[in-house]
């Protein structure tokens, strides 16, 4: 009998080939038929899954970020049911940076995605909607340490999370080796711990 072809499997076959070449090549080198190459497979075989280069990285963004979450939830799984709401910040703020292999295919594959938003609404209601969903995410951790007296009361959620968001700008300076990853990991942590100064009886 013929092999049976789990298509959901090589959709995600196709989506790690277009990781690599952002990874290992650039944005520029990110089209159907250098994807197809590097995933072993015709430009006929990827185009049955993905009919274009916008529906192939929104598949892959996809699938990259169910695989952050689960790289966060595995970081906070020894921390017992209720992490820490720092630790889960920290968390996700860490997992937003190019720290490691995974991480920064990508953030690279973000920047080819958000430029790809610039100039195609279906990209640009997608890349937002998941961006807002992220965001929401941050701020609601926030919100609850602030309820939970772990944040000083008179911070505004709105305004704290768009600075821990903020701090994924360090992205392109870890990219440009202009500084190093310790340096950056220092930076989240000296401002978590200001932002939870208020739990140590010491607002600032």
């Amino acid at each position: 009998m013929p092999k049976q072809v789990d298509h959901q499997e090589r959709r995600e076959t196709i989506a790690r080939a277009l990781w690599r070449v952002v990874e290992q090549r650039g944005a520029t080198h990110l089209t159907l038929r250098e994807v197809a190459q590097e995933a072993g497979i015709s430009l006929g075989q990827l185009q049955h899954y993905f009919g274009s280069r916008a529906e192939l990285l929104a598949f892959a963004m996809d699938l990259a970020g169910e695989q952050s979450a689960l790289r966060v939830g595995r970081a906070l799984a020894g921390l017992g049911e209720r992490p820490h709401p720092r630790a889960v910040l920290r968390a996700m703020l860490v997992e937003l940076l190019p720290l490691h292999a995974d991480a920064r295919a990508t953030s690279r594959m973000s920047a080819a995605y958000v430029l790809e938003a610039l100039h195609d609404e279906g990209v640009h209601a997608r890349a937002r909607g998941s961006l807002l969903q992220g965001r929401a995410a941050v701020e609601q951790v926030v919100r609850q340490a602030i309820a939970d007296g772990m944040i000083a009361a008179d911070r505004d959620p709105v305004v704290e999370t768009d600075l821990l968001l903020a701090l994924t700008g360090f992205t392109t300076l870890l990219e440009l080796n202009v500084v190093e990853p310790a340096a950056v990991l220092a930076a989240v942590d000296q401002y978590l711990d200001r932002l939870f100064a208020a739990e140590a009886g010491n607002p600032r």
